[in-house]
């Protein structure tokens, strides 16, 4: 008989005629050892007594199996159209508590995933519909100067003009698809951030060494002080990244003959990179929103760039652990503070 195939009652039956065999054997040899139909009895009594227990005992779980069976079928039925959450069954530590518990978790854990998979998609909608948005200026403006170059007889000093500001306009698209890039595989997590331990000296370097035409061309003094050998866990690519978008906007909004400072302290937790300037500043009710993807005011549209750089910074530097905070007066200027973990 093949074992696999055996339902729970058939081996309920054959459990039964083998019992019944077995009272039948042992009756059979008190009979033909005692001689005595008494004790033939009392033995027969006994073991009715004893197969009665088993078929009351084998019936009871049974019928615990059927009911948690149709209870636990029920359940996944429920999860999966979702329309209730199981139901935690309290009773004594047994193995059908258990199963129910995990079942429990297992809910749980489908309902994350599926909230998380909405949260990405919900991100991903926002970023196709970000993208779209930002590149629409810089076609538009393309195609207009290209169909004014083709259509047109420009003098040649003109034509110099529309391909300046055509190539700004590329200049602007380029940068805009590299951010985007940029943003998409640290939040897709495509990019996994390299941490060691090593001196914030040179990350600083590498993220001013991006700054410091710019700056001379506006006549800005830029001071630094850094200790050389002062230590934090970071990836220094992404960091110098994160502190470059940070001065990268303190040249912007700072004018001709301003100051930037930057001081690197190192504290028991963290080590704190302050960069000062003498620009625009920030009004206190903006300062909360100036890291959202895209985000700029309207006072500054006439300067370039795209609104992306603070949002990336504030991915790079949360995404090591670190934080950072700005405090910013309108006509004065502002101060971003980085904070990176030290170890």
């Amino acid at each position: 008989m093949n074992m696999r195939k055996l339902s729970i009652n058939k081996a309920c039956v054959l459990l039964g005629t083998l019992l019944l065999l077995a009272v039948g054997a042992v009756c059979t040899a008190v009979h033909l050892l005692t001689q005595n139909i008494t004790a033939v009895r009392c033995v027969f009594l006994f073991s009715l007594f004893v197969l009665l227990c088993v078929i009351c005992f084998v019936a009871l779980i049974r019928r615990k199996l059927v009911r948690f069976s149709d209870a636990f079928c029920g359940q996944m039925d429920d999860m999966l159209s979702e329309n209730m959450q199981p139901k935690q069954t309290v009773e004594e530590e047994n193995l059908f508590y258990k199963i129910n518990y995990r079942l429990g978790r297992l809910y749980e854990v489908m309902q994350e995933n599926k909230n998380s998979i909405a949260k990405e998609r919900a991100d991903l909608q926002e970023l196709i519909s970000d993208i779209s948005h930002q590149v629409k200026t810089p076609i538009a403006n393309l195609k207009m100067i290209n169909n004014t170059l083709l259509e047109n007889e420009v003098p040649p000093q003109k034509q110099k003009e529309f391909l300046a500001a055509q190539a700004s306009q590329l200049d602007k698209l380029d940068f805009l698809m590299q951010a985007m890039i940029k943003t998409s595989r640290l939040e897709t997590g495509v990019i996994s951030l390299e941490q060691k331990q090593q001196p914030v000296y040179d990350t600083l370097a590498a993220a001013l060494g991006g700054i410091l035409l710019n700056a001379e061309k506006k006549q800005i003094d830029v001071q630094v002080e850094c200790p050389e050998h002062l230590d934090a866990r970071h990836d220094r690519k992404w960091t110098s990244e994160a502190l470059f978008n940070i001065l990268d906007n303190a040249v912007k909004y700072t004018p001709a003959g301003g100051q930037i400072h930057v001081s690197v302290e190192g504290w028991e937790m963290y080590v704190k990179i302050d960069i000062a300037d003498t620009g625009i500043g920030i009004s206190e009710q903006h300062q909360g929103t100036i890291f959202k993807r895209f985000y700029r005011e309207d006072a500054v549209h006439d300067v370039d760039g795209i609104g992306i750089g603070l949002y990336l910074a504030r991915e790079i530097v949360t995404l090591q652990g670190g934080y950072i905070r700005v405090v910013s007066e309108v006509g004065k200027g502002s101060t971003f503070s980085v904070f990176l973990l030290r170890k």
